[in-house]
């Protein structure tokens, strides 16, 4: 964190990155955490760490290597001071992860799933192992010798190897010998034992039986190890040449990926020194950016061990099942939107009417287009085939692709090519800025008027990950909203920015602005004497002119609440800097990816849900549509479920005064509060509710057993009262829905 004055409010941007990440890695240890979900989210530290350094820290090392001394804007760090803060907090969470790791092996034993160590085999069990190796791991190995007829390879990202010092003569001098372990082997080996089962890691019984690889050579030392790359691409300069086809120009580049500089040298247990002097001078490498660790060098093993737990059919080994809400079967989305404004929350709610309102768009003989922006979708989508389907009934379906969504730029690319065959038109956005709305629009002709059906959300059109992050989705018939979100298409399709809306907020014109100018209205109102509030719920937070509107509203005594799953470069709780400031960050069984700003209390209460973070690339760099809600009942709901993130008591931390973050206290006989869980009643029956009712109507009072389904108005009484209203009743049970995965990769 930066000194104390007012550079004291900003945190760096990789250090709070590494914090949360440490908050996903203490639910692999916390008790309230089933083991099953507890190898999970071991499992996902590991990615979202690999992810970091082949990204941010390959980013800076770049910077680094490039002598670029330019310091970042919030704590005036340079990247290779970034860098030397990053590895020791890197070396201090690796520990913490050790430890945890080797306390899931025995936790895992005592259901008798036991993690082999070859040090302390006995002898016929190694024989057993031995013959394991010859007969499934050996006939496929492809073992090789760095020497002067050999020169030193290209080292794949993320792959594992076997290194060894050899020599092949007594007075010769030692050579490097690399075995790759790459995919073609299944990592986890699992066999029965007479206490249970027993697994081991293809990449360690490689390491024991390496000598039997390298034939007579003697092996002086042997190792595990792992390179990781930078992956962070800068495609502007390939987009220059307009003539070139943009899908060209991603496959190049997504083939540099592969092959760009090496940020980090992983060592699993034991690092001979005169493998790892050899790798870091081969590879360029600092020795500071070399890590030795005791857990496995990719963790992704957990994932499978987890489904392992499954044959035990314990059900406290997992989160209690539950299925996502599904209105009644006569419910069609696409009637009821042209009656009133809808609000989805996902995972909670399902996506399933969503995806039947795009092919009854594609049916529907009054469409004339649908327009929609993607940015991740799954692999097998079934919104492509819904576009698809529209287009081959002649529909004009326009799609804004963008193809630089890291890591998911392969899958966009397959996809952009289906829709063209099938007849769509597909628009690749800016040059310089990524397209990272979640829009659609559907125009209708109704005799002489044209008329919109109108989406607005905060996370992709991609049915895998909807059920897995929160996520909330915006349908609206409103005519002036339509109007701006055509203008907005419009703009896009010619690389306009959008600066004219009223109901939309449009980065990178028409975001930013709009929310200061919303906090700055809390602080005139607080000034005249009136109640003022700031609810902020986002990702991550780095903006450094949003931070400082932030700071000027708490030291206007305006009282600030922030729910920040992620990057937070603001420090809460600074006197006479953000005192008023509160932040907390849940993570807990499903990913909180949805973003909601809320201004004022009462009749003045402002929402907006967006598709952007306060992150800089956001704010400045990125497409972001948002909307402010104006529906009575949808407002109400947002508010409530607001409240209900801040009263956690399960899920959530609090910042703390140096950066760091802790439970929330709950005193003893305190009931607990689960937010995600607690949504599940809280939305139950609310599509048909709402659908019922008429759009100039009064809400509907539903009836007296249906009470407790929903947070009655705030003037029934406090949030607590209410809270516990919401807990008499109990989830229903269902299908079991998969564990989060880690951070998002927007």
């Amino acid at each position: 964190m930066a000194e104390r004055g007012e550079s004291a409010l900003f945190i760096n941007r990789e250090l709070s990155w590494l914090e949360f990440n440490r908050r996903v890695m203490d639910l692999s240890r916390e008790k309230h955490v089933p083991l099953g979900e507890q190898l999970h989210f071991a499992a996902i530290y590991g990615s979202n760490l690999d992810e970091f350094f082949m990204i941010r820290v390959g980013s800076l090392y770049d910077q680094s290597l490039l002598k670029n001394d330019s310091k970042e804007n919030k704590t005036q760090m340079t990247p290779q001071q970034q860098i030397d803060v990053i590895m020791p907090k890197v070396a201090e969470l690796q520990k913490q992860c050790d430890k945890n790791v080797q306390k899931l092996y025995t936790r895992l034993a005592k259901y008798g799933l036991h993690k082999v160590d070859f040090a302390r085999e006995e002898k016929e069990h190694l024989a057993f192992w031995k013959r394991v190796f010859l007969r499934e791991v050996f006939p496929v190995l492809s073992p090789q010798i760095v020497d002067r007829r050999h020169p030193f390879p290209f080292l794949r990202n993320q792959e594992i190897y076997i290194g060894a010092m050899i020599k092949e003569k007594k007075n010769q001098a030692p050579v490097l010998g690399l075995i790759p372990v790459s995919a073609q082997f299944e990592r986890l080996i699992v066999v029965a034992d007479e206490e249970g089962h027993s697994f081991a890691l293809v990449e360690e019984l490689i390491l024991q039986f390496a000598e039997l690889a390298f034939g007579k050579s003697n092996v002086v030392s042997k190792c595990i190890f792992r390179v990781t790359r930078n992956a962070d691409l800068d495609v502007e300069e390939g987009m220059f040449d307009h003539d070139i086809d943009y899908r060209v120009v991603m496959g190049e580049l997504l083939k540099k990926r592969r092959k760009l500089a090496a940020v980090r040298l992983q060592f699993y247990q034991r690092a001979p020194a005169e493998v790892r002097d050899y790798l870091l001078e081969k590879l360029m490498m600092p020795q500071a950016q070399c890590i030795v660790q005791n857990a496995p060098l990719d963790l992704d093993f957990l994932h499978h061990l987890s489904s392992r737990l499954h044959i035990l059919q314990d059900a406290s080994m997992f989160y209690p099942p539950v299925r996502a809400i599904l209105p009644a079967e006569e419910f069609d989305l696409y009637t009821a939107v042209q009656q009133r404004d809808m609000l989805f929350c996902f995972p909670y709610q399902s996506m399933r009417p969503f995806i039947r309102m795009l092919h009854r768009a594609a049916r529907d003989p009054d469409v004339l287009s649908i327009k929609m922006t993607l940015y991740r979708v799954a692999s097998e989508s079934k919104v492509i085939e819904a576009l698809i389907s529209a287009a081959e009934n002649g529909k004009e379906v326009v799609t804004i692709v963008e193809l630089r969504a890291r890591f998911d730029e392969q899958n966009n690319i397959d996809w952009s090519r289906r829709l063209e065959q099938a007849g769509c038109t597909v628009i690749y956005g800016f040059t310089d800025y990524k397209v990272h709305s979640k829009l659609t629009l559907i125009t209708r002709k109704n005799g002489a008027r044209f008329e919109y059906i109108c989406q607005i959300g905060t996370g992709n059109y991609n049915e895998k990950t909807s059920e897995l992050y929160t996520d909330l989705s915006y349908l609206t018939t409103n005519q002036e909203v339509g109007e701006e979100i055509a203008a907005v298409f419009n703009n896009l399709a010619v690389e306009r920015h959008t600066q004219e809306v009223n109901h939309l907020i449009v980065a990178p014109e028409k975001f930013k602005s709009v929310l200061a100018e919303e906090i700055r209205e809390e602080m005139r109102w607080h000034a005249g004497g009136g109640d003022a509030r700031v609810i902020v719920k986002c990702n991550s937070i780095s903006d450094k002119k949003v931070i400082e509107t932030l700071s000027e509203a708490s030291g206007a005594g305006v009282p600030v609440d922030m729910i920040v799953r992620g990057i937070c470069c603001l420090q809460a709780g600074l006197p006479g800097l953000s005192e008023n400031i509160r932040v907390i960050s849940i993570v807990g069984r499903y990913l909180e990816h949805s973003r909601v700003f809320a201004f004022g209390v009462g009749e003045r209460l402002r929402i907006y849900i967006a598709s952007g973070d306060f992150l800089t690339r956001n704010t400045e760099r990125r497409v972001e549509v948002g909307v402010r809600i104006g529906d009575e009942q949808i407002k109400e709901l947002l508010y409530d479920i607001l409240e209900l993130q801040l009263a956690d008591n399960v899920n959530a931390r609090q910042m703390q005064p140096d950066g760091s973050y802790a439970w929330m206290p709950r005193q003893r006989g305190e009931e607990k509060i689960d937010c995600q869980m607690a949504m599940y009643p809280l939305l139950k029956d609310r599509l048909t509710h709402i659908a019922a009712a008429p759009a100039a109507a009064a809400p509907p009072v539903p009836p007296k057993e249906e009470q407790a389904l929903v947070l009655p108005p705030r003037r029934q009484g406090g949030l607590r009262r209410r809270l516990k209203m919401l807990f008499a009743r109990p989830v229903a049970p269902g299908a079991a829905v998969p564990g989060p995965e880690g951070e998002s990769k927007e």
